[in-house]
């Protein structure tokens, strides 16, 4: 939990850190909060895709729509003023994880048609 501006810590210096390294580290920490919501609801969207792709038996990743996809945000990445190789990278991250879920629902959903009975596909029920 962030630390009230008037309560500075007091680093391995002995002096306690000025306002304004507060008031940053108050900002990054509710950027990372905002990070990690944006994160999960992006899961949530590409869970989805998941089983929709599994119900129609297509493959967990899409190498065409990935190709364009880290264009554009190398692109934005450019425009916003960061380095696009980390953009690259971070979608690369982010991506591998989405494919192995993707990977996961379709062995599950094919495991359930090879028994008769698909489970249900629906995250949002």
């Amino acid at each position: 939990m962030a630390q009230p501006f008037d309560e500075a810590p007091v680093p391995e210096t002995g002096r306690a850190l000025p306002p304004e390294i507060l008031a940053l580290r108050s900002t990054i920490d509710n950027i990372d909060a905002a990070l990690v919501h944006l994160l999960a609801e992006r899961f949530r969207a590409t869970e989805r895709v998941g089983e929709l792709k599994a119900t129609d038996g297509l493959p967990p990743a899409d190498p065409q729509r990935d190709r364009q996809q880290i264009e554009r945000l190398k692109t934005i990445a450019a425009g916003a003023g960061l380095d696009p190789q980390f953009a690259e990278e971070f979608r690369h991250f982010i991506v591998s994880e989405v494919i192995r879920h993707h990977e996961r629902i379709a062995a599950e959903h094919e495991a359930g048609r090879r028994a008769g009975n698909a489970p249900p596909l629906d995250t949002y029920s």
